[in-house]
């Protein structure tokens, strides 16, 4: 219900967008000298149009909302120019800087958007270790956004050169708009991984689907995902070695999911914990009864000033990075990609190296 809620909100916040940006490009010049006035309106709404066959509907809906505060800040600094500098201009400069300043806005944050970086986090621990434990972490994949499955295959080329303890999917992996054939390819992406103790898969909110608009179930998603020798862990624990306890939790909108109280109550302490749980939402539970959790989720805040906003709402405990509560650490990912939308301008795409090793005192 609150989806339908937030998409109604969404769509009249569009039109009303739509609706100054065209207001606003009617304004230059040479829209201006087209003597009839329904043309000058069919001109300005063109590039709507254009920007409208080019991308899905959120997409459509960042471009055009910068665009839209491009708009108001341009005619702020022009406005301020002509106060101070008493200096008028034959041009509509305000136009320009509102679409110059938004190509290159969103440029950059296309490109953050489709770069993946690796993002590395050394933590220490009084516990005995062994030789250390490293994990590669991925997260909100939702394959089909920013890379197809071909796209993922080639990120996993890369990323299974890490030599690690451990890879770790936690959730998110596909989307509603994520093909079949996508799907296999990118499980094949993960099967190139070949890790000391091997791939660990957690379901996200977005895995199992919303809405049957697309052409797999997530039980075949589970089949291709064991065909490739991953691990699927739904409030699940493994005792990965003598040191090593993991617990794969299943995602928070699962009503049947387990306390982790209940999923702890009878493991050894001595050893080390780490909990994957897909939105970083049950801090106060888990601090001091695991060692290390590992979240996605929220992709940083995807776009500014999300992060901030959802910080006010409490969407989640935390947004992004390395954080410690009582003798518990939490890490939050934004992830390799992004849900639906192709920019970033809050977070990077990353995939997370973590390595654990012995305090030394």
């Amino acid at each position: 219900m609150m989806f339908r809620v937030i998409i109604f909100i969404a769509m009249i916040l569009l039109i009303l967008i739509i609706g100054f940006d065209v207001f606003k490009l009617k304004k230059f010049d040479f829209i201006k000298k087209v003597k009839n006035k329904k043309l000058q309106w069919a001109i300005a709404l063109l590039p709507i149009v254009i920007i409208s066959l080019l991308f899905n509907y959120v997409n459509v809906f960042v471009i055009l909302i910068h665009l839209a505060i491009f708009f108001l800040l341009s005619d702020l600094i022009v406005y301020l120019i002509k106060k101070v500098f008493k200096k008028e201009f034959k041009f509509y400069l305000s136009g320009i800087l509102a679409i110059s300043c938004t190509i290159i806005y969103l440029g950059i944050a296309f490109y953050i958007a489709h770069n993946v970086v690796e993002t590395k986090y050394t933590l220490f621990t009084e516990k005995e270790i062994g030789e250390g434990f490293k994990i590669v972490l991925l997260s909100d994949s939702h394959v089909g956004t920013t890379f197809d499955g071909n796209g993922f295959y080639k990120h996993m080329e890369e990323i299974s050169k890490v030599d690690s303890d451990i890879l770790i999917i936690d959730g998110d992996y596909v989307d509603d708009d994520t093909t079949k054939i996508d799907m296999i390819r990118a499980c094949e992406g993960l099967g190139l991984a070949k890790p000391k103790y091997g791939v660990y898969f957690i379901y996200g909110n977005h895995d199992k689907g919303y809405f049957n608009t697309r052409d797999f179930t997530y039980k075949d998603l589970e089949n291709e995902l064991k065909k490739n020798n991953v691990i699927i862990l739904e409030d699940e624990i493994k005792e990965i070695n003598e040191y090593i306890t993991i617990i794969g939790r299943k995602d928070k909108s699962d009503k049947t999911r387990k306390s982790i109280q209940d999923l702890t109550m009878n493991l050894d302490k001595n050893k080390y914990i780490i909990s994957i749980n897909h939105q970083p939402n049950d801090y106060d539970n888990e601090m001091n009864n695991v060692d290390l959790v590992l979240s996605g989720h929220s992709h940083g805040g995807q776009m500014f000033p999300l992060a901030y906003f959802g910080k006010l709402t409490k969407a989640n405990d935390e947004f992004y990075g390395l954080h410690t509560r009582g003798n518990t650490n939490f890490i939050v990912t934004s992830g390799i990609s992004g849900w639906r939308a192709g920019f970033k301008t809050g977070a990077k795409s990353e995939y997370i190296v973590v390595e654990i090793k012995k305090k030394v005192n």
